[in-house]
């Protein structure tokens, strides 16, 4: 190891970001799929915005909140996947150390906003599946408005000491992040003092995020089925259920990576490194991947709109 990784300093000027560790063989071969579903995943995004933008019978409720986490998955990808690619690419493995705290900024403050953003998806279907004739006064577009500030302010201010608590810590170990990114733990254990803070604080933020979204969601879910069991008919209870098909495989797709990855980077000592890696690589990249798809697929008038659009080209 170079004696510029070894050397005792305060705050490094880059840290060296190692990629996929144990795979830098294979990062080419990586790189494929994983720019194949970046570029998926900005064009799928860009296409719903512009869709929703056009079409002004979109301009409702949930399309705005779709607008929202379209914006959200394009920051977060954005905010991580280029820079994976040019350690893949290019061997460009330095990432000055402001920059790499801005990045874990970004990833975390998006986090949280995107599963926020799922939370006001599950009120916008609660309150057009139990009380549809409110709908439009309850979810009006100055309370839609402030929903979606009140997120940006939550998220932001939430993981804000994320990156205040990683710059105050002395790193005379190593400036080698052994990741293809700047994830808060693994950066946090290059150390050399008693971190518990960062932990303790990075635990409490996933928990709150998870602890009060996941709930809410759930008791969300609860009375959407309920009202949909009182359907009188069968037809009538599955096309119900069929609106919101979108939003709960968002929430799976969001939330299961999420929490296993969270839960494999505090406790599982045993897992291979790569494998932890290419977790946290799958829960940025996979839902800004099917977060467009599955509301383009299974929203009728957004598919709608979007087979028009194609029609008249081709026309």
């Amino acid at each position: 190891m170079s004696d510029s990784n070894t050397t005792n300093f305060t705050n490094p000027s880059t840290f060296i970001l190692m990629g996929i560790p144990g795979l830098e063989a294979a990062h080419v071969w990586i790189s494929i799929p994983f720019f194949t579903l970046y570029a998926i995943a900005i064009l799928g995004n860009i296409t719903i915005l512009f869709i929703i933008k056009m079409e002004q019978s979109l301009h409702g409720p949930m399309y705005y909140f779709l607008c929202m986490l379209s914006i959200t998955d394009l920051v977060l990808s954005t905010a991580t996947v280029p820079k994976m690619l040019s350690i893949f690419w290019f061997n460009s493995r330095e990432i000055n150390f402001s920059a790499c705290l801005t990045q874990m900024y970004f990833i975390h403050c998006f986090s949280a906003m995107e599963s926020g953003i799922l939370v006001a998806l599950a009120l916008d279907r609660y309150v057009a599946i139990c009380d549809p004739l409110r709908h439009s006064t309850i979810l009006t577009n100055c309370v839609v408005a402030k929903t979606d500030l009140a997120l940006v302010l939550c998220s932001g201010m939430l993981t804000l000491l994320y990156p205040f608590l990683v710059r105050q810590w002395p790193y005379c170990r190593t400036n080698i992040i052994p990741h293809s990114f700047c994830e808060h733990i693994t950066v946090v254990k290059l150390a050399c003092a008693d971190t518990r803070v960062s932990s303790y604080y990075g635990l409490f933020v996933v928990f709150s995020v998870i602890g009060l979204d996941v709930p809410f969601i759930t008791v969300s879910y609860i009375q959407i089925l309920r009202a949909i069991f009182n359907l009188p008919t069968k037809d009538s209870r599955l096309k119900t259920f069929g609106t919101c098909g979108s939003h709960l495989c968002c929430i799976l797709s969001f939330y299961l990576p999420e929490f296993f990855s969270s839960l494999t980077h505090r406790f599982g000592h045993k897992v291979p490194l790569h494998v932890l890696v290419l977790i946290a690589n799958v829960y940025l990249l996979v839902p800004p991947l099917l977060h467009p798809i599955l509301y383009g697929v299974r929203t009728k008038q957004i598919r709608d709109r979007l087979l028009k659009l194609f029609t008249h080209k081709g026309t």
